[in-house]
């Protein structure tokens, strides 16, 4: 009998095009096994006339899946990792994560513009990206804005904004490189812990040998040292806080983080250079410090 695995995602065209990256991993490495897509909408996918920290922070985008996943109604889910809460249940465990994709922040124009018109604001809904972007371009106002990325761009072509910030990553995975106008270096815009990886949650004991082949060591460690910044800040939707890790060399990992006061009146940036196998540990206690030196 053949062995059946039910994958649960989001219902946008985004998410759907991702978990078909991990259905197409695990086909090919694992021929025998019959592999089912279960999409459904989340609580943060329907909410789109307020900001996230205005109705529950990123975990409205995971309910549904962790609850179907729960229940046995799927086997697996499969998430953008940087939209999953720093907390998880431990019921629900990361079992793999994928290669890293781009991870860079992107300016996109409306359709056919080739100048940014600053007398029109921003579209962008994270605070990360809200006081960054200011600081590049001081007075340069900032409206948020929801939406899968496919909304975003029709909000913007309509004349409602003279630019999005957007994850390149998206926009590569939906095939619409075209429309990016500039990609943020980390030394203009840090991008937000995680972004372009991709993580696979399983129900605890299940067992995940069809994954072996898709996980990703490198993004993996790279991912695990981002998120204890980011948890050691307390870093939700609503906090501006950032990092990113990349590997110096086999066994060395360069991690890069964003503080900004409550306030926020004043920020910093901090590198650290750390061996691998502590980089976890190395970046909680970059951030702690990095708090209470203010």
């Amino acid at each position: 009998m053949r062995r059946t695995i039910r994958v649960g995602s989001r219902d946008s065209k985004l998410a759907v095009i991702q978990s078909e990256i991990v259905i197409d991993a695990i086909r090919a490495c694992n021929p025998d096994v019959d592999v089912q897509l279960v999409t459904m909408k989340t609580i943060g996918d329907k909410i789109l006339d307020r900001t996230l920290d205005k109705v529950g922070g990123k975990g409205l985008f995971v309910k549904e899946l962790d609850r179907a996943l729960l229940a046995g109604a799927v086997d697996l889910t499969v998430h953008s990792m940087k939209d999953l809460p720093t907390q998880l249940d431990e019921r629900l465990p990361l079992v793999a994560v994928s290669r890293r994709e781009t991870p860079y922040d992107v300016l996109v124009l409306p359709e056919g513009c080739t100048q940014w018109d600053q007398t029109k604001p921003v579209g962008c809904a994270s605070a990360r990206r809200t006081v960054q972007i200011q600081r590049l371009y001081p007075g340069i106002a900032v409206k948020p804005v929801r939406g899968n990325i496919q909304t975003r761009l029709r909000k913007l072509d309509s004349g409602e904004y003279g630019a999005l910030i957007l994850a390149q990553a998206g926009l590569r995975r939906l095939g619409l490189e075209r429309r990016i106008h500039h990609v943020f270096t980390p030394e203009e815009i840090l991008p937000s812990a995680c972004q372009g990886i991709l993580a696979v949650q399983a129900r605890q004991g299940f067992d995940c040998d069809i994954l072996l082949k898709f996980h990703d060591a490198y993004a993996w460690d790279c991912a695990l040292a981002e998120r204890a910044f980011i948890r050691a800040l307390d870093g939700g939707c609503s906090s501006p806080v950032a990092a990113f890790a990349q590997l110096a060399d086999a066994d060395t990992v360069r991690l890069t983080g964003l503080y900004v006061t409550e306030d926020r009146m004043h920020s910093r940036i901090e590198t650290i250079t750390c061996p691998r196998a502590d980089a976890a540990a190395y970046a909680a206690e970059l951030a702690l410090r990095m708090k209470s030196e203010g």
